[in-house]
């Protein structure tokens, strides 16, 4: 984030990590010219003597309390973002607000003079905003994260203050915001207690009138009191204004029309109409234009603004409508203090086209009721905000709890059926035994913990809702005697504690139980009522889709893991030339097709492979376990990096074309190498993938230069084989993007990371692996899959090898050879095989002097296993083949393949070399 902010101010790009919230903010402050060192933004002593102040100085002194001790903050502003009041945790605290120029009140946090802040982007978003370091735009206040949460006015809706709460950006957490939000509330009811009586009767009354009420034609007032508007009309934040204004005009009472400025330049106008039904009260309508903006505000009034109708509408200027209660508004003069717009069409031009919609019904001075129905809209959008953000069911039932106890519930538990939590559906088999996936608000109280398991008595109110579907609700838990049977003295000592009601849901989505929430109020709360049950529902239905769909991904995610599992090497094979350490992680999001491999080839040699194909999931998976197969086939050909590439890329392409015609993309970058031990020089080519990382004797690190060549599937481009040196001490790093690619980072400083990471000396390729993981950023889950080979070589000793060079074409030499061979057995106590070393290497010597040209080498290698290799300057290769009863010739070869535990061919630069292998006796 401070470097998205840098390049911001820099007038450059800020990045994709950069909330849009923000983003926008920081363009608001640069457009008014605010500069991150601001000035001082003291606007005078502002007036204490408020409704406001005297309804939050109980809750401000109860957050001077609780904050007591710690670096934390609280400040009290106004409906403009004025400092009212302002507390500090410890006094350190109250000198860095005022060096800072901000936290003693007159200061404002308006964005237009303190640019981003948690209390400035409330107001201009108007509702919760969290602001967390960085994201701040003035340099004073980027060591702190903050929320603030609006004061709504009971009656009217508008917001009339802000509280914020305040701490370092390293101690900001999910308990900040809730008791923001508890304080407002409790701010919000001292407010409501302080209007008239009056107002409260009128509350009271039409609560009464509601209970009672039976008619039809109130049933259909009510589902009429509320209007849908077209889709992408209006934006989040204009339907926020609209209704707040709309409250205002409810609890006016009076006909009446005022014009609202809405995104887009337009400019929406409501209209105030009383109505009489079962109960008395006002309906609002909202006019939207469609398109454009379609009111240009004049200079000079207008004197007779056109009448609102359905197709077109003329804007009133906010002024009181005599007449009737029913009918449509007479036409009436704007006064000459308020100017009225014109939207009269110009001659053979069109009306201007508009929506309109019925948006709030409601009895003036009811102000509980919009106070209710705000907080509830307000969870309701807060929940489908902040539950589902991920795909894992753990962390997704614990965003549920989270945000039921901010505002709805003093504690909350989550349980689900245990195969929930694999991915899996609940059987019948599972009875009422769930595990608990999460719990919050529970301080304190002897709920039991996240993991545990719980076995529900089929009288419990869990048990009952979920055998009934629906949910249930205890308004007095000590009268709930079955809510104790499963564990008296548990219960007893939560009831002791103050809860006192329980709200039970189930979770269930597509037809499938999932498992139970349960919602508890202490004494800090009213007891629950039955208009909490049906929002505790919507929530919880919410909530179950989000975790039904983390489930699904749980079990696609362990089949698409267990799939790309079973197609990478579970073991690697037993060779001398390398030690090797490795490591496979996961992509968080879904598993990509990386993969490698460690193939051991003719003469003590080993091929590396690193890869990875695009894309996520089992088809990647799939198409890894194709790539890889076709790696060990080519390798057994004995083809060089650039060949093996060559044929790799071929098999991309053709694979590509049987998938033409459907939406499945499939490419791959490669890594390919080849280590010789008796030379310690490593052949390497690659196909779009990033360099492998060199780590010399003292520490080093280097990234050898590697051509590099366009990643597999897109043909005709060659590729290029480098060689290079790979002292013993010395280590190979092969490794997939996902180690080192950041979107919030360019690829060069992930590889100087990648150095510092890896530049430590007298590691072990074990060590490699684990320093190399650790250095990946654990606040960001992997959306990558990670794959990592590290090696160090082994040369082969000089003892091991015996080598005659340059032997002449003659068939004499082969005696003199099978002489030498037997006595290099003998040194090496290997005795044992001499016979049949003997008969393998004079059938290999005597075809390469009878069909081959060019000198003649012969090398013994003692390795894992003994390896006779004879090499000439012919690259005509010998083939098997099944000699008839009256051939004189043709069985040297098969004799060789009955004695030999592998042979084969490999060509080189200069001719070929034929190989067998025999295996060494223990001891």
């Amino acid at each position: 984030m401070a470097r998205s902010r840098e390049r911001f101010l820099a007038g450059e790009s800020a990045g994709p990590g950069v909330r849009s919230e923000i983003l926008s903010s920081w363009s608001r402050c640069q457009s008014l010219g605010l500069l991150p060192s601001l000035g001082t933004t003291y606007q005078g002593e502002p007036d204490l003597n408020t409704e406001l102040v005297h309804a939050a100085q109980p809750v401000l002194d109860e957050l001077a309390a609780a904050i007591a001790g710690t670096w934390s903050t609280v400040i009290l502003t106004d409906g403009e973002g004025l400092v009212l009041r302002c507390l500090a945790g410890q006094p350190q605290m109250t000198r860095y607000l005022d060096d800072a120029g901000g936290g003693a009140p007159g200061f404002s946090f308006h964005e237009s003079l303190a640019g981003t802040t948690s209390i400035g982007l409330a107001l201009v978003e108007r509702r919760t905003s969290r602001v967390y370091g960085h994201e701040h735009f003035a340099d004073a206040w980027i060591v702190q994260g903050c929320v603030a949460v609006p004061v709504h006015d009971p009656l009217s809706g508008r917001i009339v203050g802000i509280v914020d709460l305040a701490t370092e950006r390293s101690e900001f957490t999910p308990t900040l915001e809730t008791t923001a939000r508890k304080a407002v509330r409790a701010i919000e009811r001292r407010l409501l207690k302080q209007k008239t009586d009056r107002e409260r009767a009128l509350l009271q009354a039409y609560m009464q009138i509601a209970r009672q009420a039976e008619a039809p034609d109130f049933m259909e007032g009510r589902r009429y009191a509320l209007g849908t508007p077209p889709e992408d009309i209006l934006t989040g934040s204009d339907r926020l204004l609209l209704e707040e204004k709309a409250a205002g005009l409810i609890a006016s009472g009076r006909r009446a029309a005022i014009e609202v400025p809405v995104s887009g330049g337009r400019v929406a106008t409501l209209l105030a109409r009383p109505v009489a039904d079962a109960c008395e009260g006002v309906a609002v309508e909202v006019i939207v234009p469609a398109g454009r903006a379609l009111f240009a505000m004049e200079g000079t009034p207008a004197t007779k603004p056109p009448v609102p109708r359905t197709d077109t509408v003329g804007t009133l200027g906010t002024v009181e409508l005599p007449g009737a209660r029913h009918g449509p508004p007479p036409e009436v003069a704007a006064p000459t203090a308020v100017p009225a717009p014109t939207a009269v069409p110009a001659a053979g031009e069109s009306p201007p086209q508009c929506h309109r919609w019925v948006l709030a019904v409601g009895e003036p001075g009811i102000g509980r009721l919009a106070l209710t129905a705000r907080h509830r809209l307000e969870l309701l959008r807060e929940s489908s905000r902040r539950i589902g953000t991920t795909l894992d069911v753990v962390r997704t039932a614990g965003e549920l709890a989270e945000v039921m106890v901010e505002n709805f519930a003093d504690a909350v538990t989550v349980d689900l059926y245990p195969p929930v939590l694999q991915g899996d559906e609940p059987s019948a088999s599972d009875g009422l035994l769930m595990q608990r996936a999460a719990v919050s608000g529970a301080d304190g109280l002897p709920f039991p913990g996240v993991d545990e398991q719980i076995d529900f008595d089929p009288t419990s109110p869990q048990a009952q809702c979920l055998a009934s579907g629906s949910p249930t609700i205890e308004a007095d838990l000590k009268a709930a005697r079955c809510w104790a049977t499963h564990d008296p003295i548990r219960t007893a000592e939560i009831l002791d504690r103050g809860v006192h009601s329980l709200i039970t849901v189930p979770l269930s989505a597509r037809g499938v139980a999932l498992g139970v929430a349960s919602l508890y109020r202490s004494r800090r709360s009213a007891p629950f009522e039955d208009d909490d049950v049906c929002l505790a529902a919507e929530l919880v239905a919410c909530a179950s889709l989000c975790i039904d769909n983390a489930r699904r991904y749980t079990r696609e995610h362990a089949t698409a893991l267990a799939l790309q599992r079973s197609l990478l090497p579970r073991d690697l094979p037993e060779q001398n030339a390398l030690e090797v350490a490795h490591r496979y992680l996961p992509a968080h999001i879904a598993v990509s097709g990386d993969w490698f491999d460690v193939i051991p080839l003719s003469g003590a040699r080993v091929a590396l492979v690193v890869g990875d194909v695009v894309g996520h999931g089992v088809h990647a998976a799939a198409t890894m376990g194709r790539l890889r197969t076709a790696v060990q086939n080519f390798s057994t050909f004995e083809l060089t990096p650039d060949e093996l590439l060559t044929h790799l890329d071929d098999l991309v392409a053709r694979m590509a074309e049987e998938e033409s015609g459907t939406d499945t993309f499939i490419g791959a970058t490669c890594l390919y190498g080849v280590y010789d031990p008796t030379t310690r020089r490593c052949s390497l080519a690659r196909a779009g993938h990033l360099p492998p990382a060199l780590i010399s004797r003292d520490g080093t690190v280097t990234f050898p230069e590697v051509p590099a060549a366009p990643p597999l599937g897109l043909g005709g481009f060659p590729f290029e084989t480098v060689e290079i040196e790979l002292p013993d001490t010395s280590q190979l790093v092969l490794y997939t993007d996902g180690l080192v690619e950041d979107r919030e980072r360019c690829i060069e400083t992930a590889l100087e990371e990648l150095r510092q990471t890896l530049g430590h000396p007298g590691r072990s390729p074990e060590e490699t692996c684990q320093a190399a993981l650790a250095a990946l950023p654990s606040s960001r889950p992997n959306e990558d899959d990670v794959t990592l080979l590290v090696v160090r070589p082994r040369s082969l000793d000089p003892s091991d090898m015996a080598c005659w060079d340059d032997l002449p074409l003659d068939p004499a030499i082969v005696s003199e050879i099978r002489g030498a061979v037997l006595r290099q057995l003998a040194h090496w106590e290997l005795e044992e095989i001499g016979f049949t070393t003997e008969l393998i290497l004079s059938e290999l010597l005597t075809n390469a002097i009878r069909h081959a040209t060019g000198p003649v080498q012969v090398r013994l290698l003692r390795d894992r296993t003994l390896i006779c290799e004879v090499t000439d300057t012919s690259s005509t290769s010998p083939h098997l083949r099944q000699a008839t009863t009256t051939d004189e010739g043709g069985r040297g070869l098969f004799l060789v393949a009955q004695l030999a535990q592998r042979w084969g061919t490999r060509h080189t630069p200069r001719g070929k070399v034929i190989w067998a292998e025999q295996p060494i006796p223990r001891g």
